[in-house]
Formats: structure tokens, C-alpha cells, sequence
């Protein structure tokens, strides 16, 4: 499982011109993508790190200041792009396998008490943020 989490002041996430999800002021945008194998200790991982690294300001997680985070699926996390033009998509697993965990992520994200929006699985989605900083991290679990 990847993460891209990005410090923002503001981000959204619309389907179809409609704004499904959106954090407001300081938080972070958790970019998610899921390769075969993923499980529940890669999902534990995942969530511990969005709550709890200390990336917004002085030093401070999501947790210690009770900030935001939006949640979008990212399946072209998992592109292979070594060879050719096209990226292959054969490392991302399978929407029925991507999509319950994707969906555990959020879930243990509001677990720990953050308030947790998400993008629409499988949609085509237009999402926008203020990159704070920019402060942009890749997590690998």
C-alpha cells in the first residue's frame, strides 16, 4: 500500500461538478493506491502514519491539533512506467480487492478521532489543493 499525503491549506474533491469531499484550512490530502497482497497490517500502517506524522506546523500531527484529512483512492500509484510509453497497471490490485481497503484506511483514520472526507471510489475525480509548504510525502507500508 502507497500513500501520498501532502500538508494542505484547503483541498476538494469533485464528481461530476459536485463537491463530494473537501478539508478546510490546515490538514492533509492522503492520496491512496493498493497492490496485491495488502492486508490489515498494511492498513494499520497506512492510518498510524496520516494520524500521526508530524508534518504540520511546529512539528504537529493531524492528531495533536484535530486537523482534516481528505481520502482519495489513487490506483496509478502502482504505474509502471520502465518500459515504453504506457504505464502498466499490473501491480495495482483490483477494484473488489482496492476498494474495502481503501474504505479500512478511512475507517481507521475516524477511529483515532479525525475527521476524515473522501473522494468516490472508481470516479473520475478533479481534486484541488493548496499545497502547504509544499510538503509532499510518500508512505509505503
Amino acid at each position: 500500500m502507497r500513500a501520498v499525503l501532502q500538508k494542505v491549506d484547503g483541498a476538494q474533491v469533485e464528481v461530476d461538478g459536485e463537491m463530494i469531499g473537501a478539508v478546510e484550512g490546515e490538514g492533509l490530502l492522503a492520496l491512496v493506491g493498493v497492490t496485491h497482497g495488502d492486508g490489515p497490517e498494511q492498513v494499520a500502517t497506512i492510518a498510524r502514519k496520516i494520524c500521526e506524522l508530524r508534518i504540520l506546523d511546529a512539528e504537529r500531527s493531524a492528531l495533536d491539533v484535530g486537523a482534516q484529512v481528505l481520502v482519495v483512492s489513487q490506483f496509478t500509484l502502482y504505474a509502471d512506467v520502465r518500459k515504453g510509453r504506457r504505464p502498466s497497471w499490473s501491480s495495482a490490485a483490483p477494484a473488489a480487492v482496492a476498494e474495502p481497503l481503501v474504505e479500512q484506511v478511512v475507517v481507521a483514520i475516524r477511529e483515532r478521532g479525525v475527521h476524515v472526507a473522501t473522494g468516490s471510489f472508481g470516479a473520475h475525480m478533479r481534486v484541488g489543493l493548496v499545497n502547504d509548504g509544499p510538503v509532499t510525502i510518500l508512505l509505503e507500508a
